[in-house]
C-alpha cells in the first residue's frame, strides 16, 4: 500500500526493480490466460460431444451446443490474441532490461578504464614509447661495444686467407712427392736384386789400342 502510495506521487523508483514487477506481473497473467484457455478447450470438447450425440434425435439441442461452442471459440481466440500481446510485452521488457544491465555494466567498465589511464595521453604513450626504443638502442650499442675486442679492426681478408690455404696444400703436396722418391724399396722375402753393372768406358779401348801401336812403332 506504501509503495503504491509512494509510486502515485512520483517517488523515484528502481528501473532494475521497476522493470522485475513488470515481467513478474505479465507472467502472472499468462498463467491465468492458459488457465483460461484451458478451461474453454475443454468447454468446446463438451459441446462438440453434445451436438454429435442429438444430432439425428434431438437437433434444436445439437444446434444449441453448436452455438455455444461458437461463442466458446471466439473467446478462445480473443484470449489467444491477449496471450500474444502479452508474450511480445514480456519479450520487450527482458530485452529492455537486459539492455539497461548491459550499458550499466559498460559505463563501469569505461569508468574502470579511465581510473586505470588517468592522465595518460596518446602525447604521454607516443613520448614513453620514444623513451624506450631509444634506451632499447643504446642498450644494443653498449652490448655490441662491450663485445668488440679492444685492438681495432679484426676482420679477416676472405681472399687472402685463400691464397694462403693454396699455398699450404701445395707445399703440403710437393712434402709428400719429395718423401715418395726416396722412400726404400721394400721386395718380398727371397726376391734377387739384380746389381746395375757399369759398362767399361769405349775411352779405355782406345788408350790400349793406342799404346799398343806405339810399341809396334818402336820396334
Amino acid at each position: 500500500m506504501m509503495a503504491s502510495f509512494m509510486s502515485y506521487f512520483g517517488a523515484r523508483r528502481d528501473p532494475k526493480q521497476s522493470a522485475r514487477d513488470a515481467i513478474v506481473g505479465l507472467r502472472q497473467q499468462l498463467q491465468m490466460i492458459e488457465k483460461k484457455e484451458e478451461y474453454l478447450q475443454k468447454k468446446i470438447d463438451e459441446e462438440m460431444k453434445k451436438a454429435r450425440a442429438n444430432a439425428v434425435s434431438n437437433k434444436p439441442a445439437a444446434t444449441a451446443a453448436l452455438k455455444r461452442k461458437k461463442l466458446n471459440e471466439t473467446e478462445l481466440d480473443r484470449l489467444a490474441g491477449t496471450r500474444l500481446q502479452l508474450e511480445m510485452q514480456v519479450n520487450t521488457l527482458e530485452s529492455a532490461n537486459l539492455n539497461a544491465e548491459t550499458m550499466a555494466a559498460m559505463k563501469k567498465a569505461a569508468d574502470a578504464l579511465k581510473v586505470i589511464h588517468g592522465n595518460l595521453t596518446m602525447d604521454k604513450v607516443d613520448a614513453t614509447m620514444a623513451a624506450v626504443n631509444e634506451q632499447r638502442e643504446l642498450a644494443n650499442e653498449i652490448g655490441e661495444t662491450i663485445a668488440n675486442p679492444i685492438y681495432g679492426d679484426t676482420s679477416v681478408d676472405e681472399d687472402e686467407l685463400k691464397v694462403e690455404l693454396e699455398e699450404l696444400e701445395q707445399e703440403e703436396l710437393n712434402n709428400r712427392l719429395s718423401e715418395a722418391d726416396h722412400a726404400p724399396v721394400h721386395l718380398p722375402p727371397g726376391a734377387r736384386v739384380e746389381e746395375k753393372r757399369t759398362p767399361v768406358a769405349t775411352e779405355d779401348d782406345e788408350e790400349a789400342q793406342l799404346r799398343e801401336l806405339q810399341a809396334a812403332l818402336a820396334m
